[in-house]
């Protein structure tokens, strides 16, 4: 092959620069890097031209070398304490679709709702220089070291469904107080007098807010607080499991449980001992998936907006990342009561309660 068309064919092979689209669409390199970078300035003809060149030759903008130049990597971070939960998925979907609407990537981390594993992610993601972080705060404080670190990065963080207010004030949560409350409500509604509680953690605001809407619904109905009928849990099924055969053998007849996965270990340990909901006690949960139309009973549970939280949390930190004006500081959502048969209102209507359970037992 000559000389000549071996140089031709290496220029067709190589990738268009922006020079080369500068030179198709008649204007000077600024003009087409003003364009690209979605400056106001440049006119509508001349747009209209830098976009049909950039079309004809699928021109694509060296990423990398425009990050550096903004100091900006169009990357944000996000970490949630466990991803095999189902709840977190649906998160990060409405964050990734919020960042995706901007132009930005996600880098996503699991913290196993471990300190030092989220001090791991936050090392990482720092490391990576992304933009800005969504956290879901694993229980404990920052240690110093790791705190100074995110001062001198000087990235801003919006919180995820737990508050941190060391950290920043800027967090999306479900108002999980009020979805506490309307649970507990639902079950005194349906007739239940010793009402249990399988809760999360107290070293995290959601598993104190939701403490507290159990124990206002309990003195609201004018029913007693038994405290041998609150277990404390971690949201993981093992604890539900295991609160779930502690609760039981008191003999409560309505239990409300603090998130989806311990309502499971707390259904197994049901089972194990033989017994029946709703006819040996009523349940709400917290959270609802499309799944838990198969169950029997339908469980009734509180709803949470999983994408909305993450997909305006996301909203919410580019808007800082960009010196945008935002709403900025708490943002709580409202969570919805979906009832159904766990909770045992359809035993109530012209019958005693020990009536329909012996029943049951034959």
């Amino acid at each position: 092959m000559a000389p000549e068309k071996k140089t031709r064919k290496r220029k067709a092979n190589k990738a268009p620069s922006i020079y080369d689209v500068a030179k198709e669409a008649r204007v000077s390199v600024f003009t087409v890097s003003a364009v690209v970078n979605g400056k106001s300035h440049v006119g509508k003809a001349l747009k209209q031209r830098v976009d049909a060149a950039i079309q004809k030759l699928n021109y694509r903008p060296n990423l990398l070398a425009r990050s550096l130049a903004a100091r900006r990597t169009h990357t944000i971070g996000i970490v949630v304490p466990d991803i095999s939960n189902p709840f977190f998925p649906l998160v990060v979907r409405g964050a990734e679709d919020a960042a995706q609407k901007h132009g930005y990537n996600i880098l996503l981390c699991d913290s196993d709702d471990r300190p030092e594993r989220e001090e791991e992610c936050l090392e990482v993601l720092m490391a990576k220089r992304v933009d800005g972080i969504l956290l879901t705060k694993a229980p404990g404080t920052f240690r110093p070291a790791l705190r100074q670190l995110i001062d001198d990065a000087k990235i801003p963080f919006v919180l995820l469904m737990r508050t941190y207010p060391d950290l920043t004030k800027d967090a999306v949560l479900t108002d999980d107080y009020k979805g506490a409350y309307e649970a507990v409500c639902q079950l005194a509604r349906a007739g239940h007098r010793r009402i249990g509680l399988m809760g999360g953690p107290m070293t995290i605001s959601n598993g104190r807010e939701r403490w507290k809407g159990f124990r206002d619904a309990l003195e609201a109905n004018g029913l007693t607080h038994e405290p041998e009928l609150v277990i404390q849990g971690d949201y993981r099924i093992e604890s539900g499991y295991r609160g779930g055969h502690a609760l039981l053998s008191r003999s409560p007849d309505g239990i409300y449980v603090a998130n989806y996965l311990m309502t499971v270990g707390l259904l197994k340990a049901a089972e194990e001992m033989g017994m029946r909901c709703p006819e040996d006690f009523g349940l709400v949960s917290f959270d609802d998936y499309p799944w838990l139309a198969v169950f029997r009973p339908r469980l009734t549970t509180v709803e949470l907006p999983k994408y909305q939280i993450g997909f305006e949390a996301t909203e919410m930190l580019l808007a800082r990342i960009k010196n945008e004006p935002t709403r900025g500081g708490t943002i709580k959502l409202a969570p919805e009561l979906h009832v159904r048969e766990s909770c045992g209102f359809q035993l109530r209507p012209g019958k005693n309660l020990a009536d329909v359970r012996n029943e049951a037992r034959g």
